[in-house]
């Protein structure tokens, strides 16, 4: 190629490119994860933004944040904390929105262990039972709901394993550190079914909605990445990946 057209040629692909590329640093929850990344990538295929996630416990985010961690954005596991970081002068109240509605399982890594029913929790007939802390975690918040419904917490709590977040606790029920779990449906789906193991989807009228609201943080005000990712998490392409994982829009 002759050196005018070469330049012509890279100069188009330059030009096809967002002149307003930009990163945004987002705290998610961790049962957020596999869909997080997977949209991701689509975001940055077709926005050219960068979103960069790190996931952990929405309790631990908010202290993070409060203490001057440089993220720009929360995807958070509850609807409690981005409202109150919006009071406390910490977040963009205008930018709030729930980009989905978790989804409880109980989970064992061994088939044929969980029934339809959960009898295997009113039976009692293992060791120990996984579930993030309920301190720091809304997925734990809502287990204890689930068990105190069913009359059985005070009987359990001995067999409880507690995870710092919903990732851990996937860890423990994954290696058999515990029989049983509480986790996130979108850590054990696959192709729309549950990928292995034995699990009892949870009744949503057990516990309180699991609503997971996402909010720009007051450093990520103005930043084109963060509203360009809010307007991409409500993109038909981005709910039926949420939806994919067993989440609720």
């Amino acid at each position: 190629m002759q050196p005018t057209r070469l330049f012509t040629a890279l100069s188009a692909l330059m030009f096809s490119l967002p002149s307003h590329a930009a990163e945004v640093s987002v705290a998610v929850a961790a049962n957020f994860t596999a869909p997080m990344n997977a949209i991701a990538a689509e975001f940055a295929r077709d926005t050219g933004h960068v979103a960069k996630p790190a996931f952990g416990a929405t309790g631990k985010f908010y202290a993070q944040i409060r203490n001057g961690a440089p993220f720009q954005m929360l995807l958070s596991a509850d609807d409690e904390t981005p409202a109150k970081l919006a009071q406390e002068g910490l977040a963009d109240p205008a930018s709030r929105f729930t980009y989905a509605i978790g989804t409880l399982v109980l989970w064992s890594a061994k088939p044929g262990v969980v029934d339809a029913k959960a009898e295997v929790l009113k039976k009692g007939q293992f060791n120990k039972l996984a579930l993030a802390n309920p301190k720091l975690a809304p997925y734990g918040k809502a287990a204890v709901e689930v068990l105190t419904g069913m009359g059985l917490l005070d009987s359990i709590t001995p067999k409880f394993v507690l995870g710092e977040n919903i990732a851990q606790t996937w860890q423990f029920a994954s290696t058999g550190n515990a029989e049983l779990g509480f986790v996130a449906l979108s850590q054990v789906m696959k192709d729309g079914k549950i990928g292995s193991g034995s699990a009892w989807i949870v009744p949503s009228k057990l516990h309180t909605p699991i609503r997971q609201d996402a909010v720009i943080l007051a450093s990520g005000k103005g930043n084109p990445a963060a509203e360009a990712l809010v307007k991409y998490l409500k993109s038909d392409k981005a709910k039926a990946i949420i939806r994919g994982y067993g989440y609720e829009i």
